[in-house]
């Protein structure tokens, strides 16, 4: 049988290969082997998908790669989560977090990674998929009472639509109630001061560390 750093090196490697069927033959390797769920994925499927998103930005590899590692990755946490989830009713959850990648932008690879990392680490997270209105990432803050509302955009030309969460919370009297966080690549902490953002993301690393501090934990 494997040991435990074999098998999230064999995680690791099916996110670099695009292999679905491997991160599955993984993520059950781990179960059986009693690895921890989150270890599993961030020293795995994560840290491998990070290295894609690195590649990515400098064209060394290619949208459909991305999407194709994204693919294993999920396939990968799917068969993890039923343990992540068993492990997480014995935790009491650090509150809610809405999550979703700015309109007009359908990438979605970072705020993914960003949202399962949050869900691991105890927060409910209300993911609101990809190119979300602002208006919904408004209705949710209403509906959900979110500690934290992460938007994420990966171009130029839909960041700008985050200094529209900022404006619209405030018209609607919610953005006392709630911290907002911003990431994707073009963001930068300058940015966020610029729109008045509590929070910048550097990684997915980064922005979880930083939730759990505006969650007091």
């Amino acid at each position: 049988m494997a040991n435990k750093d074999e098998i999230i090196a064999k995680a690791r490697e099916s996110i670099m290969e695009f292999d679905s069927e491997m991160a599955e033959e993984a993520a059950e390797e781990a179960i059986k082997a009693g690895i921890n769920p989150t270890e599993m994925i961030e020293n795995g499927y994560t840290a491998a998908m990070n290295d894609v998103g690195k590649q990515f930005e400098q064209g060394k590899l290619f949208l459909p790669h991305v999407l194709a590692a994204s693919e294993a990755m999920n396939a990968g946490i799917k068969v993890l989560k039923p343990a992540m989830e068993k492990a997480k009713a014995q935790t009491k959850s650090h509150g809610k977090v809405v999550i979703g990648t700015i309109e007009g932008d359908i990438h979605s690879i970072g705020k993914d990674i960003v949202a399962s990392m949050l869900g691991i680490a105890g927060f409910d997270v209300i993911d609101l998929g990809r190119d979300v209105p602002i208006a919904q990432f408004v209705a949710s803050v209403k509906e959900h009472k979110p500690v934290v509302v992460a938007s994420s955009a990966l171009m130029t030309t839909t960041m700008v639509n985050q200094i529209q969460i900022e404006e619209q919370l405030k018209e609607a009297g919610l953005r006392s109630n709630v911290k907002t966080m911003i990431g994707g690549a073009p963001c930068t902490q300058d940015w966020a001061n610029k729109i008045g953002a509590n929070i910048y993301g550097e990684s997915a690393s980064d922005a979880v560390s930083k939730v759990k501090a505006a969650a007091g934990i």
